[in-house]
């Protein structure tokens, strides 16, 4: 747990709640050059040498591979279009480069006018990793909740108390589960998911309770059992029609739904697995 400073524990820091966008683009922007000085964008991006120039790396031209991946101009190079921003323009950024990143491993040293190093050997995924692990120690301080995730998206971060039912493992080796909660939990916390976007996610968190069902009704009564389904066919969540709820707050009931269902899931296939298991153990 990171150490908080006196004006941080008496309330009285003026970025209490975090920092604002401005500062955290300034921040990455030093984190990205730092990782390029030590040579983690070599591999994709080239170097300069006193005596042959630039160079180049894998990617020719970065302006139009920006172009191609993120069809937007003027967000290359960082540092000079960095003050303009948007929270878009920088995670479309933090995106791209973790695409572009690589530790660099072995190369040899130009010491003519201490040119420095020459990287040859690379390793892409641990330049992945600690690229990631220095965005995600920058977005820590940001106002808003968002991390770069392992496969190199912005997500919105869980909700505080939420951390683990995310990292644990789904307790399913059916496809059918797992393919949906995953793509369901995608879809809730991807930066800029609409409420469209995250009512779909509890719609999927539904679906899979509905094909888990004959298992739920052995672990609910057949009251609290209808309950649970209720929530979703009433509350215009999975179905459109003049019968169905929708006076309520979108944004707050569908964030409860959403770790309402999921934790309940994790529940009913883990009870199913310790039955399951108590079943073979028996025999």
């Amino acid at each position: 747990m990171a150490h908080s400073y006196y004006s941080q524990r008496k309330g009285t820091n003026p970025n209490q709640s975090g920092l604002p966008l401005d500062d955290i683009v300034d921040l990455y922007i030093r984190v990205y050059e730092q990782l390029s000085a030590d040579g983690y964008f070599a591999e994709a991006f080239g170097f300069e040498c006193v005596d042959a120039g630039h160079v180049a790396g894998n990617v020719r031209d970065i302006e139009l591979e920006v172009l191609l991946a993120v069809r937007k101009k003027d967000l290359w190079p960082p540092h000079f279009h960095g003050e303009r921003y948007s929270e878009d323009d920088l995670f479309d950024v933090i995106e791209f480069l973790f695409q572009h990143v690589s530790k660099p491993i072995d190369g040899s040293f130009h010491n003519y006018a201490e040119c420095g190093m020459h990287w040859e050997t690379f390793n892409k995924q641990q330049g992945q990793s600690e690229y990631r692990d220095k965005v995600n120690a920058v977005l820590g301080h940001y106002a808003k909740r968002f991390e770069l995730s392992e496969s190199g998206e912005i997500l919105e971060k869980p909700q505080h108390g939420f951390e683990r039912i995310f990292d644990a493992d789904i307790p399913s080796s059916d496809s059918n589960v797992t393919n949906r909660i995953n793509a369901a939990i995608l879809r809730y916390r991807r930066h800029g998911a609409t409420l469209d976007d995250r009512r779909q996610a509890v719609r999927d968190l539904a679906d899979v309770l509905e094909y888990t069902r004959p298992k739920i009704k052995s672990l609910l009564t057949s009251a609290d059992e209808k309950d649970l389904f209720n929530i979703a066919n009433n509350f215009g969540i999975r179905h459109h029609n003049d019968q169905q709820k929708t006076g309520y707050d979108a944004s707050l009931w569908l964030s409860w739904m959403f770790y309402f269902y999921l934790a309940t899931i994790h529940v009913v296939l883990r009870k199913e697995q310790q039955t399951r298991a108590g079943f073979s153990t028996d025999e």
